[in-house]
């Protein structure tokens, strides 16, 4: 699903199931040495998508350490992003000289809990929300509003070093289009973020990438 998404300079790599036992890449061990299982599991596939898109941009194996933030952090010449959720793990990269950010992520085509909704829209989030399943019920748009944010935030992030909250992006969805616009609520180098989605086999897959000014 990520490969529809994402424009030719990106190399993606997707997996829907974790190999039994599958060894811990060298490097990265450190990081799940306390994991449950299902986590450990969970970290060891993602990040061998991780390397498979790497390899496709012509980039060796490498460990993928974390952020303060559990941000990826990427080859000194990559940008990228890592997505998992049940039944889903994936990863997207393209050359730092190609885009300026990539951010993806993949979610349940479930409902938000309630408690969660207020927590995670902006101004105008509420109302579009309403219009949007007003027109068509059979989708999740809270669901799809949490994931575009997700992108939006794994893409802004690298790029600024500055937390991005869900209430700060006020989303737009273009359901014609399969697309979204999010407009920031705070200083930034660029007004709005644009991405599109997917929504099959259960789940909600969206994608954001930022091209060089």
């Amino acid at each position: 699903m990520l490969e529809i998404l994402l424009p030719p300079p990106v190399v993606t790599a997707v997996a829907y199931t974790d190999r039994e036992d599958e060894p811990c890449f060298a490097g990265e061990e450190d990081m799940i040495a306390t994991a449950v299982a299902g986590r450990r599991r969970e970290f060891v596939t993602t990040r061998r998508c991780a390397r498979e898109a790497l390899a496709g941009i012509g980039v060796p194996a490498v460990p993928i350490r974390s952020g303060p933030r559990r941000e990826p952090l990427w080859p000194s010449d990559v940008v990228g992003s890592l997505t998992h959720c049940a039944g889903f793990r994936g990863a997207a990269v393209a050359r730092s000289g190609d885009l300026a950010g990539i951010g993806v992520d993949a979610e349940p085509h479930a409902p938000l809990p309630p408690r969660v909704i207020g927590a995670v829209t902006a101004p105008g989030d509420v109302e579009h929300l309403a219009e949007l399943s007003e027109k068509d019920p059979s989708v999740h748009w809270d669901r799809l509003l949490f994931s575009a944010k997700e992108s939006v935030y794994k893409a802004w992030f690298p790029l600024t070093g500055r937390w991005l909250g869900f209430e700060e992006a006020a989303l737009t969805v273009d359901p014609a289009g399969n697309a979204f616009t999010a407009r920031l609520l705070v200083d930034a180098p660029f007004p709005a973020l644009h991405g599109r989605y997917l929504i099959g086999n259960g789940l909600v897959v969206t994608a954001v990438t930022i091209a060089h000014a």
